[in-house]
């Protein structure tokens, strides 16, 4: 029995968090522009969607854009608004066959006006979709959300609508931005960073985490993406296998880096040792 074999989809997560982080990255280290990482980052996206999808996911929230991220270049960030106008455009035909249901949390007036009409659009197109809900995390902080959560319970606290003996998780919860989403089960990290990042930090109080050094585009492989969210089993035989596989991964990423430069390196030698009887012949004339 492989290791997709031995996932239990009675055991999965209700709701998975994904940070797709590491786009940018992962072009750099390629040679690429950051954009192109961003590009190619989509595919990740889709991949990840209809994987959970099949798998029977019912909600997945992807952090697709963070408050702190308007502090990047200008091009970089007009660049991902684009995209993210492009996606919604080309991929509404996906969620409506997929039966998936759009939502977006986040300060979400601070989109640019075309981004947030193709939003609201989709958003409305796809209301009635009940298979999975798919929530975009666009131009959200988590600490601006309680901020906000605590002025509005202020405000009706001071205006005698709600008594401040009330005020519990649940009434905190429906002033969040995921006020009709369930509690996170089990949180993802591409790129190898360990933190959260200022993401559903009151959300994920008791969720399980999976931190794994690969960026976004690992994903793409289905078969990755469902051993990720076995680990919410708390099978350490399984974990101890897909830790394996990790560092399989790992190892095999480091041949290569190996071979590269020693073939790299042997070149350079033959094209030095080929290069002396010319510069010994030029110096003796």
């Amino acid at each position: 029995m492989n290791l997709k074999d031995k996932i239990d989809p009675t055991n999965l997560p209700k709701h998975l968090a994904i940070i797709m982080d590491g786009n940018g990255r992962w072009a750099k280290q390629k040679g690429f522009l950051r954009t192109l990482g961003h590009e190619s980052g989509t595919k990740s996206v889709k991949s990840n969607i209809e994987t959970c999808v099949k798998l029977g996911i019912e909600f997945l929230t992807l952090y697709a854009f963070s408050s702190e991220n308007w502090n990047r270049p200008k091009l970089e960030v007009e660049t991902l608004m684009k995209i993210l106008i492009k996606s919604l455009k080309k991929e509404l035909k996906t969620l409506q066959n997929n039966n998936i249901k759009l939502n977006a949390i986040g300060n979400l007036e601070k989109l640019p006006k075309s981004a947030q009409k193709e939003l609201l659009d989709v958003i409305d197109k796809t209301k009635d979709n009940n298979r999975m809900t798919l929530t975009l995390a666009l131009s959200y902080g988590s600490r601006d959300e309680i901020v906000n959560a605590v002025k509005n319970i202020s405000d009706k606290v001071k205006n005698n609508i709600i008594s401040i003996d009330s005020i519990d998780d649940s009434i905190i919860n429906e002033h969040l931005y995921t006020q009709n989403l369930p509690e996170v089960d089990l949180l993802i990290r591409t790129s190898g960073e360990h933190r959260i990042s200022n993401f559903l930090l009151w959300q994920i109080a008791y969720a399980e985490l999976y931190l794994l050094i690969y960026y976004g585009q690992t994903l793409k492989n289905k078969i990755y993406m469902r051993l990720s969210l076995v680990i919410k089993k708390e099978n350490v035989d399984l974990e101890k296998q897909v830790n394996k596989l990790n560092n399989f991964l790992v190892l095999h990423k480091s041949i290569k880096i190996a071979l590269t430069l020693l073939i790299f390196g042997s070149f350079s030698q033959i094209k030095a040792q080929e290069r002396i009887p010319f510069d010994q012949g030029k110096n003796i004339s």
